[in-house]
């Protein structure tokens, strides 16, 4: 079964209430067996636009991604970010 990966990109625009839901973020991630490969870092943009915030996070397999940010943990924790950044994220199945 191909690994699955959750990917943002984040454009933090309020630190205090981002590092809120980093905290509680980091909680679930732990809970549900994530493993963050990327969380932030020194970034360049090849092409297109870019944000200055990218976080690649691993889980076994899709659907325990998706348990992972539709739990109840997580959801608490992306109430806290709401208006303090804009971001996109995607969920990608990896290569077998």
């Amino acid at each position: 079964m191909p690994k699955a990966y959750v990917i943002a990109r984040v454009t933090v625009t309020d630190p205090e209430a981002y590092a809120e839901y980093a905290k509680g973020a980091t909680a679930a991630i732990r809970q549900y067996h994530g493993r963050p490969l990327v969380r932030g870092g020194a970034f360049e943009a090849l092409e297109g636009d870019a944000r200055p915030r990218n976080v690649v996070i691993e889980f076994d397999s899709m659907e325990q991604a998706r348990r992972y940010y539709h739990s109840p943990e997580y959801q608490a924790a992306k109430a806290k970010r709401d208006g303090a950044c804009m971001a996109e994220f995607v969920l990608v199945e990896g290569a077998e």
